[in-house]
């Protein structure tokens, strides 16, 4: 340019000015895109359902949601007791613990108050930070746009300036260790989560197939492991048939369990001990610590009878939160209660049972049938944490903390149920390993009670700024519920952190590691993402290259991914200057994931323009939520093509006049690059989609037709995807650490997680791979 080429006799001031005239006309050329969309509503509301729809999608949830919860009595009170009971008043501190530990934390803090911090209906770590992300700019890869606010699943509170939450936000948005605290804690989260999911089959299928050493004792222990792994690896290779074919079996079986367990416990409350209700009174607990401290290290034992509250949370997204509510009033609650109180009464009775308490009450008439119940059972609540796990590696891999892995979508209907086979055969080999490496269930306990105590911890902490931002609570209600939460879930902190040597230490292993592989992928992601910003080419230099780009336009269309919304990406520059031509239409794609769980079709893909329309330079954004899945049989390709039609078309009825000037279709006129100019009206829409009038809906100018036309011989001509391969290597300055995470385990997982190219299911034969370094 004539203006570069007089640089040398510029003064200071003139270059300045210069400087400043190119930046102003590069962010006029490349502004941020807007939705096409326009503003919707975006809160969302919960459906209303009828009483009988309510009461049996109550009915359904009990089959997905409190298998695990349901379990519990398998295994608790010989946790609790692992060496015998020492005085009958420990049996009855015991259960007032139970009682109060059940009302506390499933009923009122999971049922009554963090069911409702749930994101769009969705549950569990990832749906709070989500929600945390959407109500202050606290990602790490910034990466979203004020046109991502207008989705209609995209809901979030605004504040006053000198409000408690405003401060909250700004403190959050403005330090960047608190960023990085959150992302931790939320990894941490979910890499104890991915814990509990071997844990909880492995507890769970063994205590099942030990009520078989009650009808046979001399059978070897060793037995029922094998049956135990036998089970296990049985319900590993069932899980790519999804949950769809069997679910409609998990409620009846979780029902028939549940009132089983609290018939049974009622019969024997009446049969040996009704004196053990008295454990309702709370003051059994301070005698159950007076006596002695080792009723304090007992604390992990009682802790098991919480296992799986978590899952209330995590599977939510299946139902309402009024169904889940009502389930565990009217079945789980009390079934529960009365299954403790009559175990209770049993040992009370017969304290040399307590080992094997559950399977002993059990009336000899319906042992096995019981046996088989329970078996099921385990295997339903093995189920429910198993898919959780799924959604959860789906959700951190869309918010780019886990490598890119195979997902398959097992339902048509439900957009949750899904499938990745690296975790399931890792989860069914470390179910194995602990199986059959600890052989009994109480050093399982031990390390069940640690990874579920931690993640109720970091519930505890990311509700508190939920309550500030999302709810605006008062500080003092924040404050109950923090004091409150926090008292009950460190005292049992305290008691699992001590059995650390007898078995905690195998969830910590596990977590650790998973921390360790989220933490790298995210960091090297972030790292990449850097690069690609500070190294992208400017819109003013590509347009001052003229229509021709000074290279041979060739027919076909080029999709050129990056993960930028705005700018050129540093590959196109490179294969420009590398290669003599380029195709005649260049559409710049760029594929995100937003916070938000789900984004509906009609508002997936936005396009605009880049320059004049005989440059033929178009952007694509493709948005997906952390819940969205890559279909095979959606066409990727087809979808870009059909979204840049339908640019165009509208674009061409814009300017034909195809809008009324009145409140219902207001006109707007694209500017040099597809975007709205200041002052211009904003283009109405309802539901996401355009609204064109049906009278002038064929009314185009020769241009828009000729342009379509275009785009058709183009994309006759052969449509070519190009992606970026970009490599990331420290620095030869670099400290040891950050040498060894990303050339050494960065580098590793990017050879062993899926392509882009594969994850999007895009034609190999139409793939183009641009290589390219970055130091970082």
């Amino acid at each position: 340019m004539a203006t570069s080429s007089s640089n040398g006799d510029l003064s200071s001031s003139e270059k300045s000015d210069n400087k400043g005239m190119m930046w102003e006309l590069d962010r006029d050329l490349d502004q941020p895109i807007d939705e096409a969309t326009g503003r919707l509503h975006t809160m969302y509301r919960e459906k209303k359902f009828s009483t009988i729809m309510l009461c049996r999608l109550a009915f359904q949830s009990l089959g997905v949601v409190f298998g695990d919860l349901g379990t519990s009595p398998l295994y608790v009170f010989n946790n609790v007791f692992p060496d015998g009971v020492k005085d009958k008043e420990d049996i009855v501190g015991a259960l007032s613990l139970i009682i109060y530990s059940l009302t506390l934390v499933p009923l009122i803090k999971y049922v009554l108050i963090v069911l409702r911090a749930n994101d769009n209906g969705q549950g569990g770590t990832f749906a709070l930070y989500s929600l945390l992300c959407r109500h202050a700019k606290i990602s790490s890869i910034p990466n979203q746009h004020k046109t991502d606010e207008r989705l209609t699943t995209y809901s979030r509170q605004t504040y006053d300036e000198n409000s408690l939450p405003a401060k909250i936000k700004k403190f959050m948005e403005a330090n960047s260790f608190t960023k990085n605290a959150i992302l931790t804690l939320v990894l941490v989260g979910t890499c104890m989560a991915v814990g509990d999911s071997i844990l909880t089959p492995a507890i769970s299928v063994l205590s099942a197939s030990g009520g078989m050493k009650v009808e046979f004792p001399k059978m070897s222990n060793d037995w029922v492991v094998i049956v135990s792994v036998v089970i296990l690896i049985g319900l590993f290779n069932l899980q790519h048939f999804g949950t769809e074919k069997v679910s409609r079996l998990f409620a009846p079986i979780v029902l028939l369990w549940f009132l089983l367990i609290g018939t049974v416990g009622a019969i024997n409350l009446w049969k040996y001990d009704s004196t053990v209700i008295k454990a309702f009174n709370p003051a059994n607990i301070y005698l159950y610590f007076k006596r002695g401290s080792y009723n304090w290290t007992s604390l992990g034992g009682i802790m098991l009878s919480i296992t799986g509250t978590e899952a209330l949370f995590a599977d939510l997204c299946h139902f309402p939160v009024l169904a889940i509510q009502i389930a565990f009033a009217v079945i789980v609650f009390p079934c529960l209660l009365l299954a403790y109180t009559g175990q209770a009464a049993y040992i009370s009775s017969n304290t040399d049972h307590v080992s094997d308490a559950f399977y002993r009450s059990i009336p000899d008439s319906i042992f096995w049938p019981v046996f088989v119940i329970a078996t099921a059972a385990a295997v339903v609540a093995s189920q429910a944490t198993i898919s959780a796990t799924f959604s959860l590696i789906k959700q951190a891999v869309a918010m780019g903390c886990f490598p890119r892995v195979k997902v398959v979508h097992t339902s048509q209907e439900h957009l949750g149920q899904i499938y990745i086979p690296e975790i399931n055969w890792l989860l069914l080999g470390l179910c194995i390993a602990v199986t059959a490496g600890f052989k009994k269930e109480t050093m399982i306990a031990n390390a069940y009670g640690t990874a579920v105590v931690i993640v109720m911890l970091v519930t505890t902490f990311l509700m508190v700024p939920i309550m500030f931002l999302v709810w605006r609570s008062h500080w003092f209600i924040v404050f109950l519920f923090t004091g409150f939460s926090l008292l009950v879930e460190l005292t049992y902190f305290s008691a699992v952190i001590l059995k650390v040597d007898q078995g905690g230490w195998v969830p910590l292993v596990i977590a650790s590691s998973f921390l360790i592989i989220m933490y790298t992928w995210h960091y090297g992601t972030l790292k990449r993402f850097e690069c690609e910003i500070q190294t992208k080419v400017s819109v003013a230099w590509i347009l001052g290259l003229g229509p021709s780009l000074g290279l041979v336009r060739v027919p076909g269309i080029g999709f050129v991914y990056t993960e930028l919304a705005s700018g050129v990406p540093h590959i196109f520059s490179h294969l420009i200057t590398n290669l003599p031509a380029v195709h005649s239409v260049v559409v710049f794609v760029c594929v995100k994931c937003l916070p938000v769980y789900t984004v509906p079709a009609e508002e997936r893909i936005l396009v605009k323009r880049i320059g004049p329309k005989n440059f033929h330079i178009f952007r694509c954004v493709v948005r997906y939520g952390y819940k969205d899945v890559h279909k095979k049989d959606d066409n990727f390709e087809t979808m870009l093509y059909n979204g840049i039609v339908r640019f165009v078309t509208c674009e061409g009825m814009i300017e034909f006049g195809g809008y009324s000037d009145s409140e219902e279709y207001n006109t707007v006129t694209s500017s040099i690059d597809g975007e709205i100019l200041p002052g211009e009206k904003e283009l109405v829409h309802r539901r996401g989609s355009l609204l064109i009038p049906p009278v002038q809906a064929n009314h185009f100018s020769i241009e828009t037709t000729d342009e379509i036309e275009f785009l058709n011989i183009c994309k006759d001509a052969g449509m070519v995807h190009i992606l970026g391969n970009t490599v990331v290597r420290s620095r030869r300055d670099s400290n040891m650490v950050k040498k060894v995470a990303i050339d050494y385990l960065y580098a590793f997982l990017r050879r062993l997680c899926r392509e882009n190219s594969v994850m999007l299911y895009l034609p190999h034969e139409s793939l183009l791979n641009v290589g390219q370094i970055f130091y970082v």
